[in-house]
């Protein structure tokens, strides 16, 4: 029987060490390469800044527009549906799958993070990680400065405001906001109005 490497570990959903695996470390630098060039980009470049993203992630549909700065760590696990907007200062840690539905609309200062760590601190001392993945549905607005922690879904048609910080699964066609982040109504016809 083979030994697994760290990167299979991880896309597994078991403990794996980033720290000190060299193939791990590797395709982060060559990442952080990518994200760099495309942060240093003139806003007139467009054409230059599509062909970065289209070599970072693992899954594009067009149109899709994502303002620097701009952060992941391996971006071969995000994938994106059409329509995708992020805008400036997302981070993507993308130890494990990143999956964008088709219209998305992502504010500023937002964050999604599939790795966490042991709350034992000898093995999180290893350097031992685990990485789950985030899904969000298609149609979801996220509004500025949240943050979605490891394993989170987010259904279809659904808001989450400002702030939040979404530790559970949140489900389709509802508002949900707060820290930790909860459902505080359904999306309405009279939202149609606003």
């Amino acid at each position: 029987m083979t030994k697994m490497t760290e990167k299979e570990k991880a896309a597994q959903g078991l403990l794996y060490n980033a720290y000190y695996d060299k193939e791990l470390i590797d395709e982060r630098a060559y990442c952080k390469a990518l994200c760099y060039e495309y942060n240093q980009l003139h806003p007139a470049k467009i054409k230059e800044k599509t062909s970065l993203i289209r070599e970072l992630f693992g899954k594009i549909e067009d149109p899709f527009l994502i303002e620097p700065p701009f952060i992941c760590d391996y971006g071969y696990n995000i994938e994106i549906g059409s329509n995708f907007y992020a805008n400036h200062n997302c981070i993507i840690l993308d130890g494990a799958k990143v999956v964008f539905g088709d219209n998305v609309m992502i504010a500023p200062n937002c964050s999604f993070y599939t790795a966490g760590h042991p709350l034992d601190s000898e093995r999180r001392n290893e350097g031992l990680e685990y990485a789950y993945p985030i899904k969000i549905g298609s149609n979801v607005w996220i509004g500025g400065n949240v943050v979605l922690l490891p394993g989170v879904t987010i259904g279809d048609d659904a808001v989450i405001g400002a702030g939040s910080v979404v530790t559970k699964d949140i489900p389709s066609g509802v508002v949900a906001v707060g820290n930790p982040c909860r459902v505080i109504r359904e999306v309405n016809d009279k939202d149609k109005n606003f």
